[in-house]
């Protein structure tokens, strides 16, 4: 079924040829969809490509749900290996200075991670991985990544259903959200430093 939807996303289809066939698979297609984007975001494919192939086979509104619930359980699966495989070796092998670094991402926990997927151009798998290596609760990562994954998962889902038509309205809202994102998520993020080199 993955192989399917590889083959889909990768063959040379019109975006119409595309939905049929999705349609062709019933039931299974969001299932497919949903397996392949959490392999490939813990692969490092960019969340935003995902997220507008969700939109384009399933149209903005299953698009933006399959692409929050994707984009969350990769994440986790991410924070999980990095956990269970390297953590104890990181915390054997980190420095003082790490380590303070990672005591304070620990103490503040969900609003550490909300500001790192609201911010940006950062790595979400990246982001993930690292997580894993410190003590936040899986409950706070996997609910602070779908909270700030999901403007972005609307948006890029909305202009991946809207491919061909980027003067729509729901196009235009799609490109105002992704405009806000950004320059909120890098006001957050110079605040957020502001913090900690006050705190430092």
């Amino acid at each position: 079924m993955v192989l399917f939807a590889v083959g889909l996303l990768l063959a040379p289809h019109s975006a119409d040829r595309l939905r049929r066939d999705v349609d062709g698979l019933g039931a299974w297609a969001p299932i497919a969809m949903v397996g392949l984007y959490v392999v490939l975001t813990c692969a490092f494919v960019p969340g935003s490509a995902l997220a507008g192939a969700s939109g384009l086979l399933f149209g903005a509104a299953l698009g933006t749900g399959l692409a929050v619930v994707s984009a969350t359980l990769g994440a986790c699966l991410a924070f999980l290996t990095a956990r269970v495989l390297v953590r104890r070796s990181y915390t054997v092998l980190a420095t003082g200075r790490v380590r303070r670094l990672g005591e304070r991402i620990e103490q503040r926990g969900f609003v550490a991670v909300l500001y790192a997927r609201i911010a940006p151009a950062m790595p979400f798998a990246l982001i993930s991985y690292a997580a894993g290596l410190t003590g936040i609760g899986i409950r706070d990562f996997a609910g602070a990544t779908a909270l700030g994954a999901a403007p972005r998962a609307f948006a890029y889902a909305t202009l991946g259903g809207s491919i061909g038509d980027y003067s729509s309205p729901q196009a235009l809202v799609a490109l105002g959200v992704l405009a806000v994102m950004t320059v909120g998520g890098a006001a957050a993020l110079w605040r957020a430093r502001c913090r900690s080199r006050a705190g430092a």
